[in-house]
């Protein structure tokens, strides 16, 4: 297994974004994804689709707003794409001769996507569901009355492509489905060159777990924390049994694993504490919402059981990988990741980023030298965080110290102005409490932001 004591362990690993798809288009590209305007998550067109996300949002003093017109000229979510234009790390690895995969989550438009950017074989996560709802060894945990569990719920089906072929169901638990399937990539390109792009789907929302594994945990009376603890038993199985199978071919010492999250925990699925000790939930930038796990293992060159503090972010890992892969990175794209590796091993005498940037319409923010400034539309707010002495973000300096706000501002300011115009519009706005989770009722006094998307 990935054990703690045989990884490298970076302590401030930062996702791309609060949200799925441009953390993965980050991770993919080496870019910051406003760069080329994969900005927003894609999302389904329908407006009675989106209707149906927000008809429940409200809360006192709280309302999402939608724009039905600019949500009715949205193309299918298959179309909102990552553009062709973009070189991904698979692209770049191919022509380097090695063998390209991808397994699970994509996100990034078309299911021929992942093949158009370089992935010689795609199993594509063609639905959202691990099992059917009614299948005898599921146990699902759905919370009533919210209306992002209850849109996943209503269109979710059980289901996969292969290679863009027509969809079929899986072969069990979708978990334990990607790593059979990932164990087999390994296998069967043992003895050359690969690059396998395992996207796993948990532990997102269905929260579904098999009945084997949720037994396990009896000691938990929480019906939905235990579908949750249930589901990270299947992802850390998943790595152990790729780790086991790495060593059992003798190809351990020689292949580098990152193990990465695309965004901090949803407070939507109402478990508390999923983050702790940091403040917020995915689709924020507040620590939880962005700051995930992230470590590494190579033992021919990482030293195992090591630690890294300075932030890291998902736009290394393009450079990183094609780096240790011996791979020939465009000379002519602007990117804005570092090969962490001479960094981790004391080679580097800078750290891999002084500043670091967030952007997802109004929502904004800037990490310099261990400030952080987050900055919302709605509400027209501004939080500055000392992070070297509060890491949790739980004083707000951004009255006491306006010439840093300042500062910031420009660092945003100039990042800004560097970047693309969105793909496509925004057309909602959500609130989210920072605090409490998606199951708590909003308080006067209560911190939020609106999530634009």
């Amino acid at each position: 297994m990935l054990l703690l004591n045989k990884v490298l362990r970076f302590d401030n690993g930062y996702a791309a974004n609060a949200i799925c798809a441009p953390s993965r288009a980050s991770i993919l590209t080496g870019r910051y994804s406003t760069r080329f305007g994969f900005e927003f998550t894609p999302v389904f067109s329908t407006v009675a689709t989106i209707a149906q996300w927000t008809q429940d949002i409200e809360q006192p003093a709280l309302l999402a707003t939608i724009d039905h017109e600019m949500a009715e000229s949205l193309p299918p979510m298959q179309e909102l794409v990552l553009p062709d234009s973009e070189i991904t790390i698979a692209e770049v690895l191919k022509e380097a001769g090695y063998y390209t995969a991808h397994i699970g989550k994509w996100h990034l438009g078309a299911a021929d996507g992942p093949q158009n950017q370089g992935f010689d074989d795609s199993l594509y996560m063609n639905g959202l569901s691990y099992l059917p709802p009614d299948h005898p060894d599921v146990v699902n945990a759905k919370r009533e009355g919210d209306v992002i569990e209850e849109m996943v719920w209503a269109v979710a089906t059980y289901e996969s492509q292969f290679n863009n072929s027509q969809s079929f169901q899986p072969d069990g638990y979708l978990t334990d489905y990607y790593t059979n399937e990932a164990v087999k990539v390994i296998e069967k390109n043992q003895h050359q060159p690969f690059f396998l792009y395992l996207a796993h789907w948990g532990i997102h929302n269905p929260l579904q777990a098999t009945r084997a594994d949720y037994d396990k945990f009896s000691q938990l009376e929480d019906h939905t924390l235990r579908v949750y603890a249930s589901m990270i038993h299947s992802l850390d199985r998943s790595v152990g049994m790729i780790t086991d199978k790495l060593e059992a071919l003798g190809l351990s010492d020689n292949t580098l694993i990152i193990f990465t999250s695309d965004n901090g925990g949803a407070g939507y699925i109402g478990l508390p504490d999923i983050n702790k000790p940091y403040r917020g939930w995915k689709l924020t930038h507040f620590e939880g919402g962005t700051h995930v796990p992230f470590m590494a293992k190579w033992p021919q060159k990482i030293e195992p059981n090591s630690r890294f503090t300075d932030p890291v972010h998902h736009i290394d890992l393009f450079h990183t990988i094609a780096a240790a892969a011996g791979a020939t990175t465009p000379d002519n794209v602007k990117y804005d990741g570092v090969d962490l590796i001479p960094h981790v091993r004391g080679e580097a005498s800078s750290k891999p980023h002084e500043t670091l940037f967030w952007r997802e319409g109004h929502h904004q923010s800037v990490l310099h030298n261990g400030w952080k400034l987050i900055r919302a539309g709605r509400p027209d707010k501004r939080w500055l965080f000392n992070l070297a002495v509060d890491p949790t973000e739980q004083h707000n300096l951004a009255q006491s110290e306006p010439e840093t706000v300042r500062k910031l501002e420009a660092l945003l300011a100039a990042h800004n102005a560097e970047q693309a115009d969105p793909l496509w519009p925004s057309f909602l706005n959500s609130p989210q409490l920072i605090d409490k989770h998606g199951g708590q009722e909003y308080e006067d006094g209560d911190e939020y932001i609106y999530w634009p998307n």
